[in-house]
This record gives C-alpha cells, structure tokens and sequence, in this order.
C-alpha cells in the first residue's frame, strides 16, 4: 500500500511539472494580503521600500 501511494505520488510530481507563469527571479513580489499575529491585515506592497522577510511555518502542533 506504501509502495503504491508512493508511486502515486511521483507520477502526480512529474505531471504537475514547472509553473511556467510564475516569476522569475528578480521580478517584483506580488502584492499579497495575509494577517498578522493580532489579525490585522498587512499588505507587501504597504511596506515598498523596505526590506521584508516572509517567514511561513506550520501551524503549532501540525506536521511538516
């Protein structure tokens, strides 16, 4: 059951194949909204100009 789910897995990597539509490196980020740690909604391009680190983990007590 291991071996087929595994199997699965990989077939679905190789059709997925590369986002072509992405960016590119040295694009500009898209704007994007996400809340904070109060809830607040904070927008990327609210901080054009300075230097932003976004940071994404797991939720507390999830795997991966």
């Amino acid at each position: 059951m291991l071996r087929n789910g595994t199997i699965l897995m990989l077939a679905l990597g190789l059709c997925v194949g590369e986002n072509v539509n992405g960016p590119k490196v040295g694009d500009l980020a898209p704007d994007f909204v996400l809340p904070d740690h109060d809830g607040k909604q904070r927008r990327l391009s609210d901080y054009r100009g300075e230097r932003v680190v976004v940071y994404f983990y797991p939720k507390a007590d999830t795997p991966g």
